[in-house]
């Protein structure tokens, strides 16, 4: 993807607050629709942490092209973002999500293959990195199947949260479902997952 150029406004790495951030990113957006180069400011400002959060879900050489698209979807479609309905980031977050699904069988593979062996395979060494963020040590293995094993939408939820950072509101915005919605996959891949972690510390005790 060619970068926009940047133009003036807020450059990254300024401090805002969160109602600051929003209301600046949703005039840029206003504003990029009349100025199109104006969009340079939204894309400086989130194309590294989105190809950042591709990059722990599906390796480097995909999240080049998964971020690339994002930005060239949210340029394209503009013109609908709608601030009544979300952060300018979740937004953002929302269009890599639909990006990401086309590599979901790939991401279950890796997970499957980490809980097989304690490793995931060469080429999708990132499998490594996610687990890290949910757990560590004994535990790796029996994660990274549960991983496996969440229904999609509550992986995209609590990797959202786990990976991106979002906020449960966020992630409502990003995948366009109710805060309940969130609330409700974000508890149950959440339990799945602490009994799995309850049955690896269990067996550690008998060892």
């Amino acid at each position: 993807m060619t970068k926009p150029a940047r133009v003036s406004g807020m450059q990254p790495g300024t401090h805002r607050d969160a109602a600051g951030a929003q209301r600046d990113d949703a005039r840029d957006i206003e504003v990029s629709l009349g100025d199109p180069d104006r969009f340079g400011v939204v894309f400086d400002r989130y194309f590294a942490e989105i190809h950042g959060y591709a990059a722990k879900r599906v390796g480097r050489d995909a999240a080049d092209d998964i971020a690339a698209e994002t930005f060239l979807t949210a340029f394209r479609v503009r013109g609908r973002f709608d601030p009544s309905r979300g952060t300018v980031r979740a937004w953002l977050y929302g269009i890599a999500t639909n990006n990401l699904s086309v590599y979901r069988r790939r991401e279950v593979r890796a997970y499957r293959a980490m809980s097989r062996t304690g490793l995931s395979e060469p080429e999708e060494g990132h499998a490594d990195r996610v687990v890290e963020q949910v757990a560590a040590g004994s535990l790796r293995r029996m994660l990274a199947g549960a991983l496996a094993d969440l229904s999609r939408g509550e992986r995209e939820v609590l990797l959202l949260v786990a990976l991106g950072g979002l906020s449960n509101t966020d992630v409502a915005a990003a995948l366009g479902i109710p805060y309940g919605t969130v609330a409700s996959r974000l508890s149950r891949a959440r339990t799945k997952l602490r009994v799995i972690a309850g049955a690896a510390l269990a067996l550690d005790r008998e060892d």
